[in-house]
């Protein structure tokens, strides 16, 4: 991977792709250049436009996928499920209200 790179970094400063320049490269990285590598990359980089292939190379992570969401319920639709909320609110209410009633009469009994 360390010869694309270096491959990489002489395109973007505008230099030739060498094998001595490539070499230059890996051994300034600390890394002992491998010749064989080198001439293989050089061979198979001579048919092939940087440019083009850097802008359609895809990204290395993929987005999320975005879930579908559910349609828009109907105005009217809403409204009802609404009213029934209220509706089921009330009798809650009514029945805590009793039972709070009941508890304090048998405090008192």
């Amino acid at each position: 991977m360390e010869y694309v790179y270096a491959a990489l970094l002489l395109h973007n400063s505008g230099k030739e792709i060498t094998e001595d320049s490539v070499s230059a490269i890996i051994e300034a990285a600390g890394v002992d250049a491998d010749k064989g590598k080198i001439k293989g990359l050089i061979s198979a980089l001579s048919d092939v436009n940087i440019d083009e292939a850097m802008t359609q190379a895809q990204p290395a992570y993929a987005p999320a996928p975005v879930a579908p969401q559910a349609p828009a319920a109907a105005p009217e639709a809403e409204k009802a499920g609404k009213e029934e909320k209220k509706k089921e609110t009330k009798e809650e209410a009514e029945k805590s209200e009793g039972e709070g009633m009941e508890g304090l009469a048998s405090l008192f009994g």
